[in-house]
C-alpha cells in the first residue's frame, strides 16, 4: 500500500511538472518565461526536465522571438539550451582531452563581478588581457553577471559547458577586437558558429547579416565574416582556456596561443565614439 501511494504521489508531481512546462512554453509568445525551479529533479539547481517535443517547441518559440528581436537574451539562451545537445557534447570532449580545460571542468570557475577583482585588472598595463576586458565591460555598459542560468540542458556537466560558454562570450569580444553593435555581434557569432558548432550560433551567423546596412554588410562579407570563420575553424577551443589565469598575459600574446589573427577592421565602441565627438 504504502509503495502505491508512493508511485502514485511521483506520478502527481511528474504531470505537475509536464503541465508547468507547457505553460512556460505557452509563455514563450507572450513575451516572458515563467519558468521556476519547483520542478528541480536533481540534475543541478533550477534543471527543468522538458521531453523531446517540449524541447521542440521551446526551440521554436524562442527561435522566432529571438529573430524578430536578436537583444532578447532570455529567448536566446533557450534556443541554446534547447537545440545544441550534440555541440555541447563535442565541447565537452575537446575539453576533457586538454589539460587546461579538463582543470576548467573540474573546478567549475565561474565569471562574475564577485570573483573579478576589478581593482587589480585596472592597475594591469594597457595590453594586458585583464586590463583590455574591463575596458570592454566599461566601454560598452556591459557586466558578466547579466549572463543567464542554464536551465534545459539535460546533465549536469553540459549545462556548465554552456554556461562556460556564455560567460566566455564578453571575453571572446576582447580578443577578437569586436563591440557590442550589431555588426561587431554577428561577426563574433560566425566564429562562435564555426568553433563551437552551436546551432543557435549558427543561426544567428545566418539571420544577423539581414539587420546590417549596405556598408556593414560590405564590411561583413569582404572581410570580418571569413576572418571570423577561418580563425572559428582553426583556433584551439576557447572554453579550455582557463582566462582567470591569464589576466596578466597579453591580447597579443594570447592571441598568438590560440592561433587568433588580429581582426582586419578595427570597429569602434558607440560609448568610445560619443566621447571622442564630446573632447
Amino acid at each position: 500500500m504504502w509503495l502505491r501511494s508512493g508511485t502514485s504521489l511521483k506520478a502527481v508531481h511528474k504531470r505537475r511538472c509536464v503541465l508547468s512546462s507547457k505553460v512556460s512554453v505557452l509563455q514563450l509568445h507572450g513575451g516572458s518565461v515563467g519558468f521556476t525551479d519547483s520542478c528541480y529533479d536533481g540534475l543541478y539547481p533550477g534543471h527543468i526536465h522538458t521531453t523531446p517535443i517540449q524541447k521542440a517547441l521551446l526551440a521554436v518559440g524562442s527561435g522566432v522571438a529571438a529573430l524578430q528581436n536578436p537583444y532578447r537574451h532570455d529567448m536566446v539562451a533557450v534556443l541554446g539550451e534547447t537545440t545544441g545537445r550534440l555541440a555541447l557534447q563535442n565541447l565537452r570532449d575537446k575539453m576533457r582531452n586538454d589539460p587546461e580545460g579538463s582543470t576548467i571542468l573540474k573546478e567549475r570557475p565561474r565569471i562574475r563581478l564577485s570573483t573579478l577583482n576589478l581593482s587589480q585588472m585596472a592597475s594591469l598595463p594597457d595590453g594586458s588581457f585583464g586590463r583590455e576586458y574591463l575596458r570592454f565591460l566599461e566601454d560598452n555598459n556591459v557586466t558578466p553577471d547579466s549572463r543567464a542560468g542554464v536551465k534545459f540542458v539535460d546533465g549536469e556537466e553540459l549545462a556548465y559547458v554552456m554556461q562556460r560558454y556564455r560567460e566566455v562570450h564578453d571575453l571572446l569580444h576582447t580578443l577578437l577586437g569586436m563591440p557590442t553593435n550589431m555588426l561587431g555581434e554577428v561577426a563574433v557569432k560566425w566564429f562562435e558558429a564555426a568553433q563551437t558548432g552551436l546551432p543557435m550560433c549558427a543561426l544567428g551567423a545566418a539571420f544577423g547579416p539581414l539587420r546590417l546596412n549596405a556598408r556593414r554588410l560590405q564590411s561583413l562579407f569582404a572581410t570580418l565574416g571569413p576572418w571570423a570563420l577561418r580563425n572559428g575553424w582553426r583556433s584551439r577551443c576557447v572554453l579550455s582556456i582557463f582566462y582567470e589565469r591569464r589576466w596578466e598575459q597579453s591580447v597579443e600574446d594570447l592571441r598568438q596561443e590560440l592561433n587568433i589573427e588580429p581582426p582586419p577592421v578595427l570597429l569602434r565602441t558607440a560609448n568610445r565614439q560619443k566621447k571622442t565627438s564630446d573632447s
